[in-house]
């Protein structure tokens, strides 16, 4: 399923050139890598749940999630250093577009009352992140099959420099943007 990659050589690239009148092609901001991230306190305690979590998260990105460990002990959190506390998964490449094809396609417009994605979400260098409430928004997740319904981060790394360029792309990406 090369269609993202496609539509990016094809139509977004040269789009990009023109609104922003790069000299060179190496100039075109490039979607670098998506990182898919998923926290749970609860985690800490139960091994089945970072198991259901890996599970989840291979079945949404088709890749093979790692696990997050904690670097400091907080006591308020009655947590040790060196404690899983969580899952992420990075994309690149062909499985990354695949990804976002899926999220902006299917996963997305199966939120209820879905507006669009915050366009305040930039950090100033071109990078975008959101949050999911639920992970049941994904085809692949079977409502019987899971154990409880939890949310995930979604990290855009990009090779734009502001947060405008960073913006045009995902929008030409096919991101739902808020009006």
């Amino acid at each position: 399923m090369a269609i993202l990659k496609e539509i990016y050589a094809k139509d977004v690239a040269p789009a990009l050139m023109q609104k922003f009148g790069y000299k060179s092609v190496m100039q075109i901001p490039k979607l670098e890598k998506v990182i898919v991230n998923v926290g749970s306190g609860e985690a800490k305690d139960n091994d089945k749940m970072v198991d259901a979590i890996m599970n989840d998260l291979a079945l949404i990105t088709g890749q093979r999630a790692v696990k997050c460990i904690s670097k400091k002990s907080v006591a308020n959190f009655k947590l040790r250093a060196g404690q899983v506390i969580g899952c992420r998964v990075t994309l690149r490449g062909e499985k990354m577009y695949e990804f976002v094809y899926k999220l902006f396609n299917l996963a997305l417009p199966r939120v209820r009352d879905f507006h669009g994605i915050s366009a305040n979400s930039f950090d100033g260098r071109g990078n975008y992140n959101f949050g999911i409430k639920e992970q049941l928004i994904f085809p692949e997740i079977e409502y019987d099959k899971i154990d409880k319904v939890r949310g995930m981060d979604i990290a855009f790394v990009t090779t734009a420099n502001t947060d405008e360029e960073a913006k045009e792309l995902l929008t030409l990406l096919g991101a739902p943007f808020e009006k």
